[in-house]
């Protein structure tokens, strides 16, 4: 069969990119995302049989935000590489210089136990510290988990999230590529964490991340997950499909900021299965996009299981958030909390969807939810969608939720203090949310402190 893929061309139309199926979805651009990943048979019917399902599905999602319908499918690229590539196997000392390469602002990260990073359908750079690879920890892309350490990540590849359970999830099957496959051996607690840079180029780029965490019993790991996207005309997507796995006592960290520009589709499928005694704890800050629907879901099928939801959700003008958090208790004596706090400007909309269910085949266990809304002016919006079954005389869940406008009497008092107005404005917020920001590492406090600015600074006039 003649080869799918072209001559790569060094011209400035590329934008970098080596490799690139063109914009719509096919047949070819399975078999050409295949070819160029140099996967083997068993996988390309896998994708084809997730395309099929895919096709004959019906586009709409009734309950999604208006915006989803703006969603340009046709004139997406479904498979972009870029031309650089480091696949560094020692240290991390050539992040920099691939982050650099590619335009990726970066912090102060300090020690790290590995390092990826991924630009629109492709992993540039992955990097592990010696000492966490002879431990037995894996931290490698998800294609590279399924063909290289195919006996560990096949058994539970799309056994949390299914792959035919949403218009989405049919749709990462099909063309996932990149995301990361981390697993960590019974009794290993890494003392840094791996962190993960994903970066869309933007002009009808997407990126369709595969993760897969497995923590083994008593094991404990923190995945930091930084996405930016770059100011290209041309909407974009971002659909992920994350499945972590803890076993016994185990504890996973999840910390994510989200950044992007204005026309940026941001969908993802979060799920987590503990467990006896495993915890989770989700920490997700959400600014910039068109659209983000994300609802981190943990399934506490052992006994004294724990998971924790805290998100942060700034949206401005043409900008709708949807997020929430979904726990499932399957197992008695497990505990939930959901800490959402919402700011909204312009005509900016944020909502929040949550679902707790504790049937009465479990015992003793506990919910708690709190979601917090700040209005900035007269024309943003914000929405709660609580959604709570708990059935037993021993389990209990507690539901809180309030609005707020920004207070002008505060705003008046700093700016009769010489605070120019947008200053006053971004030190409103951040104390609105300064106690949930406390929670992420000081790197990202820091970080969505400055983001905060300046969004507020923006929205003056």
């Amino acid at each position: 069969m003649q080869s799918l893929m072209p001559e790569l061309q060094a011209s400035a139309s590329t934008q970098d990119h080596a490799r690139d199926a063109g914009a719509g979805l096919g047949e070819h651009t399975i078999r050409y995302l295949s070819e160029a990943k140099g996967e083997p048979a068993w996988l390309l019917a896998q994708r084809l049989d997730a395309l099929r399902a895919f096709t004959t599905s019906d586009r709409t999602t009734p309950w999604a935000p208006a915006a989803l319908a703006e969603l340009p499918w046709d004139a997406l690229h479904y498979y972009r590489a870029p031309r650089a590539a480091v696949r560094a196997t020692g240290d991390s000392t050539s992040l920099a210089r691939t982050l650099d390469s590619f335009g990726i602002t970066r912090d102060g990260d300090g020690a790290l136990a590995g390092a990826q990073a991924q630009v629109d359908g492709e992993v540039v750079h992955t990097s592990m510290q010696k000492e966490w690879a002879q431990a037995g920890v894996i931290f490698v892309d998800s294609t590279r988990g399924l063909t290289e350490f195919g006996d560990v990540f096949r058994p539970h590849f799309g056994r949390v999230v299914g792959r035919d359970e949403t218009l989405f999830t049919k749709l990462n099957s099909a063309v996932f590529s990149g995301g990361s496959f981390v697993y960590v051996p019974a009794g290993v607690k890494l003392t840094a964490p791996l962190k993960c840079f994903m970066h869309l180029q933007g002009g009808g780029s997407s990126q369709f991340g595969r993760t897969l965490i497995i923590a083994e019993e008593d094991a404990e790991v923190t995945f930091f997950e930084n996405c930016t996207s770059a100011a290209r005309p041309g909407a974009s997507l971002h659909c992920a499909v994350g499945e972590f796995i803890l076993g016994r006592n185990a504890r996973l960290n999840y910390i994510a900021l989200q950044n992007w520009k204005p026309d940026v589709f941001n969908l993802a499928v979060l799920r987590a299965r503990l467990a006896a005694g495993a915890s989770v704890h989700w920490i997700d800050c959400n600014l910039g996009g068109r659209l983000t629907m994300k609802y981190p879901c943990a399934l506490l099928e052992g006994e004294g299981a724990s998971a924790e939801v805290v998100s942060i959700s700034v949206a401005h003008s043409g900008q709708h958030h949807d997020s929430g958090a979904k726990m499932f208790h399957r197992a008695p004596g497990t505990s939930s909390t959901i800490t959402s706090k919402n700011v909204c400007r312009g005509t900016g909309h944020t909502q929040f969807r949550g679902w707790v269910d504790i049937p009465a085949s479990v015992h003793d266990c506990r919910n708690h939810t709190a979601c917090d809304s700040l209005l900035i002016d007269s024309t943003s919006r914000t929405t709660s969608i609580p959604t709570i079954q708990v059935r037993g005389r021993s389990n209990s869940a507690q539901h809180e939720a309030s609005v707020s406008k920004l207070d002008a009497e505060q705003l008046f008092y700093m700016r009769q203090r010489g605070l120019p107005e947008g200053t006053a404005r971004s030190l409103s917020v951040n104390g609105f949310i300064n106690d949930l920001v406390q929670r992420f590492p000081l790197q990202y406090s820091l970080e969505i402190k400055k983001l905060i600015e300046l969004e507020m600074s923006a929205s003056v006039g």
